[in-house]
């Protein structure tokens, strides 16, 4: 029986670990933390008994993942939920909402509609088919050419540009809001492919939670690597290749820099030097609320939606990002939001509920962000502050320190530049390879990129079984 190591649980970790398991596999997974999870972990960050996500939060692309269907998660235990209103984008006069229906989307758009249904209507109707190519390394043969092509082209373009097609200002702002996910510059050349991929999942899936937090997705990974006899060994932190145990595979859930700190003098040059020259992208300032009553929000599509952005309008997003990678924090940050327990009522206590949130900040900024998250909230949600009864927060520098890949708080694990946003980590037929035999990676820093999707895992597994 072959035999691999894999070291880091987080999702990617955890995905390639299963899948190699389930192809019979002799898998044993080492932790440095101890808890599994990496960026899915979940616990009572504020009020016992209300149960608050430590980073992921929605999972657009993990319910359609490879692994998740391949392994049948939802046999171990992983349910998901899904809100009455997958996004709201409140603005200062009204808003824009974005439901799984793409037509019910573009019919609350009003005359941008139909430049909605447009642009996002043929990729989200083929998504299925179309993961077999965007899942994937950049440098492939692709399966569906065409259907690429459709998706690419606007992908490719600058989420400004695409904004601008979208024609009017709820759209730009609800694209943006998107888009935003990538903590990139909005005006860049592949600047809209994440809110690409995100907006067409979210037509065809929707943005679902995982039931029990995403936590939750850890957890059926871990069943499966159990059930099939795979072992899960936390507190264990490895620093040196020299410390594992002989195995026909090493696969490293870790940033470059981890992978370079691992592995010391093996390293091929050239990989080396790639490893060393990636580059960290902005942080996050992550701020957890316990509110009575839920959020205010005077939009009332946002007080039934399991997302929230929250910046205002295009123009804003873009200042925004903008700001924050040229290291300067903006007045008005970008803010992530999320109510989970509008489609998983556990995680609250009678009226009192977890709300979710994060601001993009600088690469290792060491303010305090709670008054700015909670002035842009209040912009759009007054009486708020009233309703919070306590709250929990994680600076960039906290967050990097309770997960060794989100270097000085980069959650993505990279910068989305866009050179790695097509060529991560390094540029290479596949870029799982470390190019020492038998070690690879499958960390958010490989493709598709970040996410809870386990999908950089999936595909790190597959090189691995090409090997052996």
């Amino acid at each position: 029986m072959s035999s691999a190591i894999v070291v880091g649980s987080g999702p990617n970790g955890l995905a390639c670990a299963a899948i190699l398991a389930r192809r019979g596999v002799e898998v044993t997974v080492i932790e440095a933390e101890d808890r599994i999870g990496g960026g899915t972990r979940s616990s009572e960050l504020t009020v016992p008994g209300l149960l608050h996500d430590e980073c992921a939060a929605t999972h657009p692309m993990a319910v359609s993942a490879p692994a998740t269907l391949e392994l049948e998660l939802d046999r171990y235990g992983l349910e998901w939920g899904w809100p009455e209103v997958d996004l709201a984008h409140p603005l200062d006069r009204g808003g824009a909402t974005m439901l799984r229906s793409l037509e019910a989307t573009a019919a609350g758009l009003g005359e941008g509609g139909e430049r909605w249904r447009q642009i996002f209507g043929a990729p989200s109707r083929g998504y299925e088919p179309l993961t077999e190519d965007i899942y994937r390394p950049f440098i492939h043969l692709p399966r569906h050419p065409l259907r690429l092509l459709r998706f690419g082209l606007p992908a490719a373009a600058p989420a400004t540009l695409l904004a601008r097609a979208l024609g009017t200002p709820e759209s730009a702002a609800l694209f943006g809001g998107v888009a935003a996910h990538a903590f990139a510059p909005l005006n860049l050349p592949l600047s809209s492919s994440i809110g690409m991929a995100l907006v067409c999942s979210g037509h065809a899936y929707g943005w679902p939670v995982a039931k029990g937090g995403s936590i939750a997705i850890a957890k059926a990974y871990a069943a499966v690597i159990e059930e099939r006899g795979g072992r899960i060994e936390t507190g264990r932190r490895v620093r040196s290749l020299d410390e594992l145990p002989a195995a026909d595979a090493v696969v490293l859930d870790l940033s470059p820099r981890g992978v370079l700190e691992l592995t010391g003098d093996r390293l091929p040059s050239r990989a080396a030097r790639a490893y060393r020259r990636y580059k960290h992208g902005p942080g996050a300032f992550k701020l957890d609320l316990a509110v009575e009553g839920g959020v205010p929000w005077t939009y009332e599509p946002a007080r039934r939606a399991g997302t929230v952005h929250v910046c205002g309008s295009f123009a804003e997003v873009l200042v925004a990002e903008r700001e924050i990678n040229r290291g300067r924090m903006p007045e008005r940050p970008f803010v992530l939001l999320a109510q989970q327990y509008l489609a998983d009522p556990q995680r609250s206590q009678g009226d009192l509920h977890p709300v979710w949130t994060y601001a993009h900040v600088p690469s290792g900024y060491s303010g305090d962000a709670t008054e700015a998250i909670l002035d842009q909230v209040e912009r759009f949600a007054p009486g708020l502050r009233e309703r919070i009864v306590a709250t929990s927060t994680r600076t960039p520098a906290e967050i990097g320190a309770a997960n060794a890949n989100f270097i000085a708080g980069d959650i993505l694990t990279g910068a989305n530049t866009p050179l790695q946003t097509l060529l991560r980590p390094r540029a290479a037929a596949v870029p799982y390879e470390t190019g020492i035999p038998g070690v690879f990676i499958c960390s958010a820093a490989t493709p598709p990129g970040a996410g809870a999707h386990g999908i950089n895992g999936f595909n790190a597994a597959e090189a691995v079984m090409k090997t052996l």
